[in-house]
């Protein structure tokens, strides 16, 4: 199999949100989705203060000639998929460009500072606002609340990697995940992941954008 081209060789790919989101599995499983079509995938990730609570940021890094260092450069950064929203201005402020596209989960999770009145969290109007003027586009996405109606606030980071399959330039569809999840989870728990993936890859199918 030879792995389709992509826009940018090595495409640079962050997933980004707090200790407990399942950023980790997002990234494993889409590194698994992509190595399946021959494509060479670097991933690094770094942890906050505390695993569950702290920020988590993956890189991956993707090509289809050789396998690249796992930080991706400053500045350099083609989607950035936000599980919490308000960490997607951490990623951008080192890692954002004019060019960059961004998926965020709508649904914010306060740290203590916010909990204990010590700091404001942005309203979701300037979160949308702020994504706006730091992407080339953004899609908001309903994860959290649609993962929840379905018994597993986890389920999110699917939703998110549904609905990167939907608008980014990636090779992500529906059989090619149906592959990686069976691999990796039991039996039992395929039908509510592919219930994920297809929701989120729904959600984002044409391609709408707040930035428009």
């Amino acid at each position: 199999m030879t792995a389709p081209q992509l826009p940018f060789d090595p495409y640079n790919l962050i997933i980004t949100g707090v200790g407990g989101q399942g950023n980790v599995l997002a990234s494993r499983l889409l590194g698994r989705m992509l190595v399946a079509q021959d494509y060479h995938i670097t991933i690094g990730e770094t942890f906050g203060a505390s695993q569950r609570g702290g920020s988590v940021m993956s890189h991956l890094r993707i090509s289809t000639r050789s396998a690249w260092s796992p930080q991706i450069p400053h500045g350099s950064a083609h989607m950035v998929l936000a599980i919490e929203p308000s960490e997607a201005f951490r990623v951008l402020a080192v890692y954002g460009n004019p060019e960059v596209q961004v998926i965020w989960n709508t649904r914010p999770i306060h740290p203590v500072s916010v909990i204990t009145g010590q700091a404001v969290y942005p309203s979701r109007e300037e979160i949308a606002r702020g994504l706006t003027e730091l992407s080339a586009r953004n899609w908001p996405l309903e994860a959290t609340a649609r993962a929840q109606s379905m018994g597993n606030p986890i389920l999110g980071n699917i939703m998110m990697v549904g609905a990167l399959s939907a608008v980014s330039e990636l090779p992500l569809g529906f059989e090619i995940f149906q592959r990686a999840i069976g691999g990796m989870m039991p039996p039992h728990k395929v039908p509510v992941n592919l219930e994920a993936f297809s929701w989120g890859r729904a959600a984002l199918d044409g391609g709408s954008t707040s930035n428009e």
